[in-house]
C-alpha cells in the first residue's frame, strides 16, 4: 500500500511532536504545513485530524489546531494499559506464529540494538513491539496499542532524551528466544516485566 501525501504529513508531524521538536501548545498552521509539503489543504486537514485522533493535537474553536499538552500523570496509566493489551496481543499471536514471524522479530530486535540515536531507537523499538504482536491478527487491538506507543514515546523523549545511550536490549532477545521455543507464558512474563521497567 503506497503512502498518501496525508500519510507523509502525518508521519513527519507526529515524529516532530513525539521528539519534542514541535512543543506542546505550538500552533499547527495549515497554510505553513501545506507550503512545506507542497500540498493542498485537504491532505493537511486529514493529517491534522489523525494527529487529534492519536492525542497529539487538539483543535480549539476559532484558535486552530495546537500540539496537545503532555500530562505527566498519564504515563502510569499508559504503562498499565500497554502491559494488559500487549500481553493479550502476544498471547493471541502465539498460536499463529510462523518461522517467518520469529525471523522478522529477530531482525527487528537487531535493528533496534543497532540504533545510533534516540529518535531512531524509539522508532525501531516501536517496530519491534509491532512485529512481535502483529501475528495476533486483531486490528482494533493493534491500533489501540499503536496509540499507547505514541503516548509512551512522547514521555520517553520528554524525560530520557539526555540520558539515552546505545545498548543491547536483553529483554527483546529473551522474548525472541521464548518465541522460538514456543514458550508463550515465558514470553508474556518477560514482556510484562520489560514494560513495567519503563516507569
Amino acid at each position: 500500500m503506497s503512502a498518501t501525501i496525508a500519510d507523509t504529513i502525518y508521519q513527519a508531524l507526529s515524529e516532530r511532536i513525539i521528539t519534542g521538536s514541535l512543543p506542546a501548545g505550538e500552533k499547527l498552521r495549515q497554510d505553513h504545513i501545506a507550503r512545506e509539503f507542497e500540498a493542498s489543504h485537504v491532505p493537511v486537514r486529514e493529517a491534522l485530524l489523525r494527529l487529534e485522533a492519536h492525542g497529539l493535537a487538539v483543535s480549539e474553536p476559532r484558535r486552530g489546531t495546537r500540539v496537545s499538552a503532555l500530562n505527566p500523570a498519564e504515563i502510569r496509566e499508559v504503562i498499565e494499559m500497554r502491559v494488559s493489551l500487549e500481553v493479550l496481543a502476544l498471547t493471541h499471536a502465539f498460536p499463529r506464529l510462523t518461522q517467518e514471524d520469529i525471523e522478522a522479530a529477530d531482525t527487528a530486535r537487531l535493528a533496534c540494538d543497532a540504533a545510533g540515536d534516540m529518535a531512531s531507537w524509539e522508532r525501531l523499538n516501536r517496530a519491534f513491539h509491532r512485529v512481535i504482536l502483529a501475528p495476533c491478527a486483531m486490528p482494533r487491538l493493534l491500533a489501540a496499542i499503536d496509540d499507547l506507543h505514541i503516548a509512551a514515546a512522547r514521555h520517553l523523549f520528554a524525560n530520557w532524551q539526555h540520558q539515552w545511550n546505545r545498548r543491547v536490549d536483553a529483554d527483546h532477545a529473551a522474548i525472541v528466544q521464548a518465541m522460538a521455543r514456543r514458550d508463550a507464558a515465558g514470553a508474556c512474563e518477560i514482556l510484562r516485566r520489560h514494560l513495567r521497567r519503563v516507569r
